[in-house]
């Protein structure tokens, strides 16, 4: 996984899909609200005060891409604790089709609703496709590790789903003060 990826896809000629600039490493992460499955708001300043924020962009529940990953993040839910980390999905669907496609499949992660893009466009991930001669809004399919100081620690945009999630495990691990996901523990014995 590279600190900074680049990527095309079927753009709309014209559109405005690609990014001016994406995200890298060392970044600020964009701060946002929105709204879970549960249509709570998920406030990402707030989360960040407790853990590190794996945040992944998908492009729909309903994609068999996205439920492939979203079942990986979830078997590895107790891994990522360990570390400290948390991971949150983010796609344009609803909050209650989020709902359903928790519910129905088992994810642990939460789920946030962008159904106009805005934090997409924010992280770099929205593109507009051509598809059967509309122009239709998409998700890059993109993940970023975001340190509890709000610094990127991982700007992904070329999301491989082999092994996409124990590669993220991999990272987590390196991290120093991760230890058990105890910043507390670490501090005490360094």
């Amino acid at each position: 996984m590279g600190q900074l990826g680049t990527w095309s896809g079927d753009l709309a000629s014209g559109g405005s899909g690609r990014p001016e600039s994406l995200l890298a490493s060392g970044n600020t992460a964009p701060i946002f609200c929105l709204p879970d499955a549960e249509m709570e708001y998920f406030d990402l300043a707030e989360a960040l005060s407790r853990k590190i924020v794996v945040l992944h962009f998908y492009p729909r529940d309903v994609m068999p891409s996205s439920l492939k990953q979203a079942i990986a993040f979830s078997e590895h839910d107790q891994d990522f604790a360990k570390f400290g980390a948390m991971v949150v999905g983010i796609s344009l669907d609803e909050c209650l089709t989020h709902a359903d496609f928790r519910d129905e499949n088992g994810i642990a992660m939460e789920l946030l609703s962008d159904p106009e893009g805005e934090v997409c466009r924010l992280y770099g991930v929205w593109q507009d496709r051509m598809a059967d001669g509309f122009v239709r809004p998409a998700v890059h399919r993109s993940t970023f590790v975001i340190g509890s100081d709000g610094v990127l620690l991982l700007a992904d945009y070329n999301v491989d789903l082999r092994d996409h999630t124990e590669k993220l495990l991999e990272l987590l691990k390196t991290l120093p003060g991760r230890k058990n996901g105890n910043h507390q523990e670490h501090r005490r014995h360094a």
